[in-house]
């Protein structure tokens, strides 16, 4: 008997983040993360899903709101309320901000979704290498 593979569905996609090695020092950059759409409410809980358990819980999140589709002012995320932030300035265009509280702030680069994989994959490298 065979069995035919089938294809994942899309919640059931790879997340595509890299995250620098954890130092002493504090860093401009803190990784890098490659959504599939600009549609945060599809795309963050994957995100929060998949970062290290030593980052605790995400409770706040800041975005570039000209970048991303509808921002609400909080969203459920595995039970537990998150709340969203959007900024205009042109320093965060291609960062997305993660704060936990007691345990510490995150800012990862955010690889546009439409950028091919040659493109994406030194921005990504870049990002997690841990320097400027």
């Amino acid at each position: 008997m065979t069995t035919a593979l089938q294809p994942p569905l899309p919640s059931h996609l790879l997340l595509r983040l890299r995250l620098a090695p954890h130092g002493g020092m504090p860093q401009p950059i803190d990784g890098a993360w490659w959504p599939r759409s600009y549609d945060l409410l599809a795309e963050l809980p994957r995100l929060l899903a998949g970062l290290p358990r030593a980052w605790g819980h995400i409770t706040s999140v800041t975005v570039n709101g000209a970048t991303w589709s509808a921002v609400p002012g909080r969203m459920l995320v595995s039970n537990q309320v998150v709340r969203l932030h959007r900024t205009l300035t042109a320093s965060a265009a291609h960062t997305i901000v993660l704060l936990a509280p007691g345990q510490g702030r995150w800012d990862l680069l955010v690889v546009p979704p439409d950028t091919t994989e040659e493109a994406a994959e030194p921005l990504m490298a870049a990002a997690a290498s841990g320097h400027d």
